[in-house]
């Protein structure tokens, strides 16, 4: 009887355990299930969000190859300044789509694009330059007792030079330029202080080159601006209308503000920037970046002439071209520390 007992109560008992284990089963179901409606609409997600992507860089081809496809026709062979500077209004506003859709479009695309937009923003100033009257044009070398209405502060000691790209349209090309005729600059000039004030740069073209321990202060809105084989040089410049180059540089500080920024070929460099697309690194090393900080009287009616968003900085967002990593910072550019950005400007 007792063993009958005793078995009777472990049948029980097992009977429990299992009545327990299957009261589970609702809960380990419904768990699942919601797992997996949770996966179901993470998918479901990122497919829309695709789609959307997809959506956004199809308008995006269309209407930058279309708004190009305007700019060129503007362009071509036209004998007009209100064409061009329809031209010029519409190229601004391609420079705008760019940079607004610049979170979708892989670095191949983006840099695509932004190469046609420089051959575009070179063929125009050709054609302005074209279009200008014609001025005799010369190197001129400075008298010992010459004063430069462009120079202020020049070091002692320092020999007659060819002093810098007058005023008048250059009609020969720099060395290495993207085939436009430069207006206005400075050349083969060595531990000099230069300036060009802002009725002189405004909306033209500005090529810096050649140039040695020198300091450059643009004040006022060029166009563009470009700086090649340079060395050693502080340049301070006002807001660009639309993009900055710099080629073969090394140990400069530069404070720029514009709509696009693309270096090449630099080292040891260091960047006060204000830029409203991202930047563009390639074949360099040594550059870091801080945002701009220059200021003079009247840099808010420049930034106003200039059409950039002040408010919109990408100053640290750069891409470089020669490293390709995802998980893993470019070793060719890096963030200026704070308590290294204290420059006294003037």
């Amino acid at each position: 009887m007792e063993s009958t007992g005793c078995s009777a109560a472990a049948v029980r008992t097992r009977d429990m355990e299992s009545q327990g284990d299957l009261s589970l089963v609702p809960e380990r179901l419904q768990r699942r299930e919601q797992e997996r409606q949770l996966e179901v609409e993470r998918r479901k997600q990122k497919r829309q969000n695709q789609e959307v992507e997809e959506e956004n860089r199809n308008f995006f081809t269309a209407a930058f190859a279309r708004e190009r496809a305007a700019v060129e026709e503007l362009l071509e062979g036209t004998e007009s300044v209100e064409r061009l500077e329809e031209a010029a209004s519409r190229l601004q506003g391609l420079q705008k789509l760019l940079n607004d859709s610049v979170l979708f479009l892989t670095a191949y695309d983006l840099r695509q694009r932004q190469e046609a937009l420089v051959r575009l923003q070179a063929a125009l100033a050709e054609r302005r330059q074209e279009l200008q009257p014609k001025k005799r044009f010369a190197f001129k070398t400075r008298r010992k007792d010459a004063a430069s209405s462009t120079k202020v502060g020049a070091a002692p000691g320092i020999p007659p030079a060819v002093e810098s790209i007058q005023d008048s349209p250059l009609p020969q090309k720099a060395e290495g330029d993207l085939g436009s005729s430069w207006v206005c600059g400075f050349s083969n000039l060595e531990s000099q202080v230069l300036e060009k004030r802002a009725s002189e740069l405004h909306q033209r073209d500005v090529l810096l080159t050649e140039l040695s321990n020198c300091i450059v202060k643009l004040y006022g809105n060029p166009n563009t601006l470009r700086l090649t084989k340079t060395h050693g040089c502080k340049l301070l410049c006002g807001p660009v209308s639309t993009s900055v180059f710099l080629e073969d540089c090394s140990d400069c500080v530069l404070a720029v503000a514009c709509q696009q920024l693309r270096i090449h070929s630099t080292k040891d460099t260091r960047i006060f920037l204000q830029v409203t697309s991202r930047a563009i690194v390639e074949d360099c090393s040594g550059i870091q970046f801080a945002p701009y900080t220059w200021s003079y009287p009247e840099i808010d009616k420049d930034f106003e002439s200039s059409g950039l968003d002040r408010s919109k900085n990408n100053w640290n967002d750069v891409d470089d071209f020669n490293w390709l990593a995802q998980d893993m910072a470019s070793p060719n550019w890096r963030i200026l520390p704070e308590e290294e950005r204290n420059i006294q400007w003037d």
